[in-house]
């Protein structure tokens, strides 16, 4: 069968071939379609009676596909329940952005020692240009090296189906987590998807059985885990080899000039080379870690100049640089000399490399002017909030009453906005729920007034020990939290405060006045920041507090009242 799919669609439709059980994570651009289409198929599954839209493929309205899929509260819990289905005999996938895997970190090295019992995948969706990340331009495939765990790199959307069943079987093959690295231009990339039809199963219900020996990482036990560990790479590095997963267009002859690529930057690399007519042997790196050393050895060892195309960090070319002092030392590698660590590629920078090093006079009127061009300066449009939005009540409230001199804590979210014009009330931003966090430092440091602005979502997901510390240590900054709902920027996905799981069900609907009460918080104020005198009294009042104080602004995201008060249409997937 095929069908155009997006490549976190993709990503799904590889996880249901591969027999998936168990799905964990938490929303995140560019990842956050993933959890959405596993939970849009969980809710068909509950609601047997009724269909709807769904993009992923492999089931149907009237099928029951055996997936359990969740939003957890944050990435280190997602992984963790992933962890405990897997142990329990489930296939488990994790899904985040980027910056989840430094929250769930603390939880995966143990994991890379202990393996797993029934495969894993955890998707890592990394954001080059930070189209969609207010943090840190990061590049998670460095996680690979202090972890241990093999990571693939699919360029395209078939790859994301096919490399996504590749990872359950070396998982299944190895007993060990196994990446899924993409990027925004793999995630959000659509093209016609090869794939296979999935049937009908019921959901599994596995079995923990007690392992301490693999389950327990207790020292010395922990010192043998990490023996076997490094004795397993070696081993999926043999595998790999033997297999040849990393592929070549063509074998280096004559050429003196070869190319190394990796994920999306194969197809610029492809997309110059065509445009260049050139004929160049590439070595696709399909698993980025472990690296196959011979396949590699092999490719550069007679050719005299090699072009290493990867985004954001250099990390194959050191590799192949380390690799070359041992069977080529004349071997010229070009690589960040010629590509920038800091934004996206694409095909018109690879030319340029590719002409600068090859001194290839670029003959195409298309680009023969790039080298010396400059680039059209237009003028990038600022988020701003949505029309309707509760927060343009908040923003202009809390900044004219704040005294001059106040502190401004911003948070990850929809409050985002608040560090823009009109608004310009950011002073840090960080990670999430270091508003509470960096605030409190300030306070003890400083004797200047500070607001800490963080969203529901925000304080479920991190902000909770925050608060615990600053109560503890008796600090007294003001927090405000934006309670709409709902987790509105990645896609409007559900909290613990809502009421309702990601898979549609009622559950307990958690209070964040309830939460802070039993934190230590004593001055607590719920109120619609709609009314605004109310509001303005609040601030002035808990400002001057000598404890910690929260403001509760609720009032529902105007995007989600406007859905809910509008009749639903349910369209057949068939």
């Amino acid at each position: 069968m095929k069908k155009i799919l997006l490549g976190n669609e993709a990503i799904v439709q590889g996880a249901l071939e591969a027999g998936v059980d168990f799905v964990s994570g938490y929303p995140g651009c560019p990842s956050a379609e993933i959890g959405d289409e596993f939970l849009k198929l969980s809710r068909l599954q509950s609601n047997r009676g009724s269909t709807m839209t769904t993009t992923a493929v492999g089931a149907s309205g009237q099928k029951e596909n055996g997936v359990y899929s969740e939003w957890s509260t944050n990435e280190k819990v997602a992984l963790e329940a992933a962890i405990g289905a897997s142990f329990s005999g489930l296939k488990s996938l994790v899904n985040m952005k980027s910056f989840g895997i430094n929250v769930c970190s603390d939880s995966l090295f143990p994991l890379a020692y202990t393996g797993t019992k029934s495969p894993m995948v955890i998707v890592v969706a990394d954001d080059p240009s930070c189209w969609s990340s207010a943090q840190s331009e990061q590049d998670s495939r460095g996680y690979a090296y202090l972890s241990h765990i093999p990571v693939l790199e699919p360029s395209d959307p078939q790859e994301c189906r096919d490399f996504t069943k590749l990872g359950f079987e070396l998982s299944e093959k190895f007993n060990i987590p196994v990446i899924l690295r993409t990027t925004t231009r793999v995630a959000h990339q659509r093209m016609p998807v090869e794939f296979d039809e999935v049937g009908s199963r019921p959901q599994k219900t596995g079995e923990f059985i007690k392992n301490h020996h693999q389950f327990s990482t207790m020292p010395p036990r922990v010192l043998e885990m990490k023996k076997e560990l490094l004795e397993k790479l070696e081993k999926i590095k043999a595998y790999v080899e033997k297999t040849k997963i990393n592929k070549i267009s063509k074998n280096p002859g004559s050429e003196k000039f070869g190319i190394v690529a990796s994920g999306v930057a194969y197809l610029h690399t492809l997309e110059a080379l065509k445009e260049l007519d050139l004929n160049v042997p590439i070595l696709k790196i399909n698993l980025f870690y472990p690296l196959a050393d011979k396949t590699i050895a092999s490719f550069i060892k007679k050719i005299k100049k090699v072009l290493v195309v990867e985004e954001l960090e250099g990390y194959l070319e050191k590799e192949i640089k380390a690799i070359a002092k041992d069977i080529n030392l004349n071997l010229q590698v070009f690589g960040k000399d010629l590509l920038s660590k800091t934004g996206e590629l694409n095909t018109e920078k690879v030319i340029l490399a590719l002409s600068e090093i090859s001194n290839f006079k670029i003959q195409n009127s298309k680009f023969n002017l790039l080298s010396g061009r400059q680039e059209l300066k237009i003028p990038r449009r600022t988020a701003r909030l949505c029309e309707g939005c509760p927060y343009w009540n908040v923003f202009p409230v809390i900044k004219r009453i704040a005294p001059e001199g106040t502190i401004f804590g911003g948070d990850i979210g929809c409050n985002m906005i608040a560090g823009l014009a009109p608004h310009s009330m950011h002073d840090y931003l960080f990670s999430m729920g270091a508003s509470l966090g960096i605030s409190h430092g300030v306070k003890k440091s400083t004797s200047q007034k500070v607001i800490s602005l963080m969203g529901d979502g925000t304080f479920f997901h991190a902000g909770i020990p925050a608060l615990i510390n600053a109560v503890y240590n008796k600090s007294n900054p003001l927090v405000v939290i934006l309670d709409n709902r709902i987790t509105a920027m990645t896609g409007h996905q559900q909290n613990p405060g809502m009421g309702k799981t990601g898979m549609g069900e009622d559950t307990e609907e958690l209070k964040i006045e309830e939460i802070a009460k039993a934190c230590g918080v004593k001055h607590i104020k719920v109120l619609d920041p709609a009314n605004t005198k109310e509001f303005e009294n609040a601030i002035k009042e808990f400002l001057d507090k000598d404890e910690v104080s929260l403001i509760i602004c609720r009032k529902i995201c105007k995007l989600l009242e406007k859905r809910q008060n509008s009749p639903s249409q349910i369209i057949s997937p068939d």
